[in-house]
């Protein structure tokens, strides 16, 4: 079978354009967060890029079109991006879900309140 990482496609194999590398800068910040009250069941995996796409578009305040050039992918890439982020921590916070980041490196003895067993 063919195994893929976050940002290598979908799972399908041979169909439609295979994802473009986003120029994502420091990594390191990503961390995870939930909520504080209760044990949260769900969790939710926002990708790097989506990260990244929320972070310059809704915290730098950049147009799409320039967050789009930044990341070097398309206008529309950015937005399915934006759109798919949004929706995630939209979910997490009116579920209660916890939010955890791919490529997250924190362990649970850091704070990080979405390691389970690891």
């Amino acid at each position: 079978m063919n195994e893929r990482g976050p940002g290598e496609g979908r799972g399908r194999r041979g169909r439609g354009r295979p994802r473009v590398r986003r120029m994502i800068g420091d990594r390191g910040a990503f961390r995870c967060f939930g909520p504080l009250c209760g044990q949260p069941d769900e969790t939710v995996l926002l990708l790097p890029e989506e990260v990244e796409a929320l972070r310059l578009v809704d915290l730098q305040g950049l147009e799409q079109e320039e967050a789009a050039l930044a990341l070097g992918i398309s206008r529309k890439t950015l937005w399915r991006d934006l759109h798919e982020a949004r929706g995630k921590v939209a979910d997490a916070l009116v579920h209660g879900k916890t939010i955890r980041i791919a490529g997250c490196g924190r362990r649970r003895e850091e704070g990080c309140p979405g390691d389970g067993d690891t």
